[in-house]
């Protein structure tokens, strides 16, 4: 999924915590230079106005979307745009004290003063904040690009998106579209006596690879989008755009060249100086990453509480029957192949890694880029007895209740994982991936999914696992997030019951 929040939630909190800062601060300078001291806060209605400016900030930034292209805007829009969103929060402010009957214990001179102080503080925080960031982002971002161009313009490309990198990408390499295994042949530019991918450089970036090897390239490297800019007149190349959709990349193709593509998510926008076609499975808003993030904090602080009462619950049990750490840790792949530790209470045997090769052939699954059994013998307590009855213990009680699943809360707050979203394979099931399957992880894995509650104890065919998780990925919204939450909470209490 296409993750414009980059451009606008990472960015834009910062620009949000500055502003809410500023805010206060003239806030509180607002106050002295009204003669009444440094302390507003120890009076209710000074105290109540604080609260009610960091609310309506946060509102108004969002409802005007105050800080839309912040770092492409001029001096003058961006002291237009300021001027707009004070005198928004300064009318805001004067129909709270109005409608609380609230004005005639509120200096009038500290409110103005409050709002001039704001718009100036304000303004030159963010003209600062900027120019670091623009200089900091000439070095590269946390987001990998990949450019595809033909060898004639590849240069003039690359210097086009490093001159207007306002987007912070990290430029992986360069992939020359009318060239295949030599990569050298015809370029025009660059060093031409080498002729393998990689061992090739264009204005300081390395060409990584031909037309033929570019998709299994977009994989092994998990790079995070593609920009294609064929040249004037040239067809861009349809057969690899198909592979990379294949990979759920985000492709920004340069409108010289337009092309449809049915089931996708297109739209026209600003990339590196180019106007480009983006496609994409889905597109998240910048307003819809928010209420996504709120409900993962949300979430993710109600479920650390829990987790720390069932802590105490599982501890003394966990140390009788299999004495060890109580946590376990395991390295799983997340958004665009980025790697993280993943939290579970312990249900297995210390050895259930050791042990695991030997059962794989009792593996549920269709194949093995992914690992279920019916009934697993590592499993604390489990044991089959002398009759061939199966025994269950401690730790299928753990996750039949889904109870060993808590401690990723943490993952939810550090913002590893989300609520809501595919499962994280392990790294040696993802090294066994095919393009289309690289698709599940475009977006932040979930504790639950839309996989989790169709059914998985019956899903069997990892194909039917990638359709389901393609499908939350193409279709999600953030009602959708709400109604398999329900789902997940239907789906536990009746295997609860039936355990």
């Amino acid at each position: 999924m296409y993750r414009k929040e980059i451009e606008g939630w990472l960015k834009h909190y910062n620009f949000i915590l500055f502003d809410l800062i500023c805010l206060q601060i003239a806030f509180v300078a607002a106050y002295a230079l009204s003669g009444y001291g440094f302390h507003p806060y120890r009076q209710i209605v000074y105290r109540n106005m604080a609260v009610f400016l960091t609310l309506a900030d946060v509102i108004v930034i969002i409802a005007l979307e105050s800080l839309k292209g912040v770092l492409k805007r001029s001096d003058h829009t961006e002291l237009l745009i300021t001027a707009r969103h004070v005198v928004v929060l300064c009318g805001l402010s004067l129909l709270y004290l109005f409608v609380l009957q609230q004005s005639v214990f509120y200096s009038r001179l500290a409110l103005f003063l409050t709002f001039i102080c704001y718009a100036v503080l304000t303004y030159v925080v963010r003209q600062i904040w900027k120019h670091r960031l623009s200089e900091k982002w000439k070095a590269g971002g946390e987001r990998s690009l990949l450019i595809i161009a033909a060898p004639n313009i590849a240069e003039s490309v690359i210097d086009k998106i490093k001159a207007n990198n306002y987007a912070g990408y990290t430029i992986a390499g360069a992939v020359l579209i009318d060239e295949t295994a030599d990569c050298g042949r015809g370029a025009g530019q660059g060093e031409r006596s080498h002729t393998s991918p990689g061992s090739r450089s264009i204005a300081g970036i390395p060409v990584v690879a031909d037309r033929d090897s570019a998709a299994m390239y977009v994989c092994r490297e998990w790079i995070d989008e593609v920009i294609i800019v064929p040249s004037e007149g040239q067809e861009p190349p349809q057969k690899l755009m198909d592979e990379l959709l294949e990979t759920g990349v985000t492709i920004h193709v340069n409108l010289a060249t337009i092309s449809d593509a049915p089931g996708k998510k297109q739209f026209v926008e600003k990339v590196g100086g180019y106007t480009v076609l983006t496609t994409t499975i889905n597109c998240a808003s910048v307003k819809q990453i928010l209420m996504k993030r709120v409900m993962d904090i949300a979430g993710g602080i109600v479920g650390c509480i829990l987790t720390a009462g069932i802590f105490v619950f599982v501890t003394p049990v966990m140390m009788i029957q299999s004495p060890g750490p109580i946590f376990f840790t395991q390295e799983r792949v997340g958004k665009n192949g980025k790697k993280f530790k993943i939290f579970k209470f312990r249900s297995m045997y210390q050895d259930a890694d050791a042990r695991k090769a030997e059962l794989m052939k009792e593996n549920k699954m269709s194949d093995d880029r992914m690992f279920k059994l019916d009934f697993d013998p590592r499993v604390i307590g489990n044991r089959i007895l002398p009759d061939g009855t199966q025994k269950k213990g401690f730790g299928q009680f753990l996750r039949d209740t889904s109870l060993d699943e808590f401690p990723q809360f943490f993952n939810v707050l550090h913002g590893d994982m989300s609520l809501v979203g595919t499962r994280p394979p392990l790294v040696e099931e993802v090294s066994k991936y095919e393009l289309h399957h690289r698709a599940r992880l475009a977006i932040k894995p979930g504790i639950t999914g839309l996989w989790q509650v169709s059914g998985r104890s019956d899903i069997t065919d990892f194909e039917d696992v990638v359709r389901l998780d393609r499908q939350y990925i193409s279709e999600w919204n953030i009602w959708l997030d709400i109604k398999i939450l329900f789902k997940t909470v239907v789906v536990v209490l009746r295997r609860k019951g039936s355990a």
